[in-house]
């Protein structure tokens, strides 16, 4: 397999980011990381990595910079603030943003970067450290080619889809779906409750029928045991993913009636307190008595 022809930069180190930067380590590929909160790139930097103050710093001499930070404000401030990578000019390398946020705004973003991709990741923590994830690619044929490399170090599955944004725009839409199943399991499983049937058994039968996906076989564990910490994917960043797919919708002139209504959930179980909490959560706000469920 062929290797990235330098060190990589990782910015942000949340579930994906670390997993990411702990997966370049193994494969013997130099990292630097940064984060907003120092203390998360403790573990990295005693595996190896190198810790960097700022993002300018990060991407000192490498070859490439993923970056994997929760909205658009900010992968705007991580590039374009103080400090921030595009701060002193171009950067050289290839721009990999792996942050999920509106396809638009990442051709905002980047202006007149000249080696840019954007990367919708299918896939959990273990799959990013396992190098097991999907990556669905936009950008340029010259900078996909000149980035693949380091992309099937990440990826078992990796896919160029088109125009700088197609890669969002393919995240975007599997979280629609992620969204409603998982959305979609809870109700079911809070009206069985409420009903009088059996939590845990009616659990283990979606999750055993034809009718579950495998995010819903998953996520069953997590609903079955009532442990919402420690998130996969947090409630928060679902709510977001799930309003902008909402405005992607609204600026094709279309109405998707099943994601405004659970972008609504998102966001009331979001305002209940459960943001940082797995998206499973979103069954706090179906239960009959909104944020009691344990």
């Amino acid at each position: 397999m062929t290797r990235p022809n330098g060190p990589v930069a990782v910015l942000g180190l949340g579930t994906m980011g670390t997993g990411l930067a702990t997966r370049l380590l193994e494969q013997g590929v130099p990292v630097r990381v940064w984060n907003r909160t120092p203390e998360r790139t403790e573990p990295l930097a005693k595996a190896g990595a190198f810790a960097a103050a700022h993002p300018a710093d990060a991407v000192e001499g490498t070859s490439a910079a993923i970056c994997t930070v929760a909205d658009g404000d900010a992968l705007g401030a991580v590039l374009r603030g103080p400090d921030g990578v595009l701060t002193a000019g171009q950067y050289r390398g290839s721009l990999v943003c792996a942050s999920t946020v509106a396809p638009d705004e990442v051709v905002r973003i980047a202006g007149d970067v000249p080696s840019v991709l954007d990367v919708g990741m299918l896939g959990n923590r273990e799959h990013a450290r396992s190098g097991d994830l999907r990556l669905f690619v936009g950008g340029e044929e010259r900078v996909f080619t000149a980035g693949r490399p380091l992309l099937e170090l990440l990826g078992k599955q990796v896919v160029h889809l088109g125009a700088l944004g197609s890669g969002m725009r393919m995240k975007l839409l599997l979280n629609l779906l992620m969204g409603i199943e998982v959305q979609a399991m809870a109700e079911a499983v809070e009206l069985a409750t409420a009903t009088g049937l059996d939590r845990k058994l009616v659990l283990s039968t979606i999750a055993g029928s034809g009718f579950a996906s495998p995010v819903m076989a998953f996520k069953s564990k997590r609903l079955a045991s009532g442990r919402f910490d420690k998130p996969d994917f947090r409630l928060c960043l679902m709510a977001k993913d799930l309003k902008l797919v909402a405005d992607q919708a609204a600026a094709a002139g279309m109405r998707l009636p099943l994601v405004d209504a659970a972008a609504e959930t998102h966001l009331r179980a979001t305002e209940q307190g459960h943001g940082d909490e797995d998206c499973v959560a979103v069954a706090h706000a179906i239960a009959p008595n909104p944020g009691t469920r344990t």
